[in-house]
């Protein structure tokens, strides 16, 4: 469904992320909000505990909207702490599965709530 455009001019990718990805014509959109590590009002222990969180309400989301995390073509991470870079990483990767989303991720002095940890946003695209 999807073509991604990683060319080798500027160099491969990491592993779980594409440089750009082509959604075909007359595909429907979704833009998720940004999504933080807090399920019911009860904000996560840590980083892995919060992007664990973060993750199933981006989820969520797609499913709602009948879709998955395939349906990913653009994610948007801010994280707080460039020290949490890998712990997040390694839970992403988990709900991602080998999918490639472009992707950016952000270090931010802050997010909205101090206690905040990680926020990430997406776009996702079904033909």
């Amino acid at each position: 469904m999807f073509k991604n455009h990683d060319p080798a001019s500027i160099g491969a990718p990491a592993p779980s992320y594409s440089h750009g990805i082509e959604v075909p014509p007359n595909a429907r959109l979704l833009y998720i909000a940004g999504q933080i590590g807090m399920i019911q009002g009860r904000t996560g222990k840590g980083i892995e505990e919060q992007t664990e969180m973060a993750w199933r309400n981006l989820t969520a989301v797609l499913q709602a909207a009948g879709m998955g995390i395939t349906d990913l073509v653009k994610i948007t991470t801010f994280l707080t702490r460039a020290e949490n870079i890998a712990a997040y990483r390694t839970v992403r990767d988990r709900f991602q599965a080998g999918h490639r989303p472009a992707s950016t991720l952000l270090v931010v002095s802050a997010l909205a709530n101090p206690d905040w940890l990680v926020e990430v946003e997406a776009v996702a695209a079904k033909a």
